[in-house]
């Protein structure tokens, strides 16, 4: 556990002491805390890659404030100068202001593509600038985001779909809510792939990859990709038959380089002509690649 020096502690009396002489023009209490009492971060492939931890105070000083930060060995998952580094042991919010960040260096090399890693902090300060409502401790989790490949989601593809769940299809006879289906990039539109035969045969849809935020991969299905006729599904027609299908607005579609996979929140509707007949529904599908060998077992163990 790490060890917090007498230095410091004698400066946290002392500011704590001044602070508050001046807060009673503010307000009753002066509380420090972390803004977030848990966060996710993610670690790219960046040697100078960091993120930070916000620390904030719940009034302003006309002076410097510097507190001490201590790694809680208990429960943490994440090592110290293996998986991770902090710039500092300390936090200093500037006079004037009520916040502060601690900068976290993680280690990328450290991380297999499924890790989540966890370590837990806690505010060195005396007693009285703890808010018991929110406590002087944050919990940190890391997750590893691999470079983005447009060939990572080509290839072999097993699909698992809540819309095949709840409507199988006519000829459907075993009722099955997972395919096997072949994938590639589609040669006129960048970052996007052709999902051959996704949910039926003989109906391709697209999907495309937007990697401009590398910690907040989405995916996005173009409006009215033809899923199947109504017949072949509903077993009757509703509207001109046919099932169209696009990423639902109402949920965060997303893609995993490290793990080769997207979570895709699909809407489908059906329309008559040009006038909207109504929604199937949002269904949630997950499409996982696969290696030649593995495709070549699911179709022979498992009739995929």
């Amino acid at each position: 556990m790490r060890r917090i020096s007498l230095y410091v502690l004698i400066l946290l009396g002392a500011f704590f002491t001044a602070c508050q002489e001046d807060n009673v023009k503010v307000m009753d209490r002066e509380y420090v805390l972390f803004q977030d009492t848990l966060s996710f971060n993610p670690v790219l492939a960046d040697e100078n890659y960091s993120f930070s931890i916000p620390v904030t105070s719940t009034v302003a000083c006309d002076y410097d404030r510097t507190l001490a930060v201590e790694i809680i060995d208990k429960g943490s998952t994440a090592v110290e100068g293996r998986d991770y580094r902090l710039e500092s042991n300390t936090v200093t919010i500037p006079a004037g202001k009520y916040s502060a960040d601690l900068i976290v260096y993680p280690q990328y090399d450290r991380f297999e593509d499924d890790d989540t890693l966890s370590f837990n902090l806690k505010l060195v300060m005396p007693d009285q600038l703890r808010w018991e409502l929110y406590g002087d401790e944050t919990t940190v989790s890391m997750y590893k985001v691999c470079p983005f490949t447009l060939d990572t989601f080509t290839g072999w593809c097993v699909v698992t779909s809540l819309f095949l769940y709840n409507y199988p299809g006519v000829d459907n006879v075993d009722n099955s809510y997972q395919r096997l289906i072949k994938t590639e990039a589609d040669p006129n539109e960048e970052n996007t792939i052709i999902l051959h035969d996704w949910l039926f045969d003989g109906y391709d849809v697209k999907i495309r990859f937007d990697n401009s935020d590398p910690a907040n991969p989405v995916v996005t299905m173009p409006e009215d990709q033809l899923l199947s006729d109504e017949e072949s599904v509903f077993g009757q027609v509703n509207g001109d038959n046919r099932i169209l299908g696009t990423s639902s607005p109402s949920y965060v579609s997303y893609f995993n380089s490290c793990q080769s996979f997207v979570s895709l929140w699909l809407r489908a509707y059906v329309y008559n002509l040009s006038s909207l007949v109504g929604y199937v529904g949002d269904f949630y599908n997950v499409m996982e690649w696969v290696s030649d060998e593995e495709a070549d077992r699911l179709q022979r163990e498992e009739g995929m």
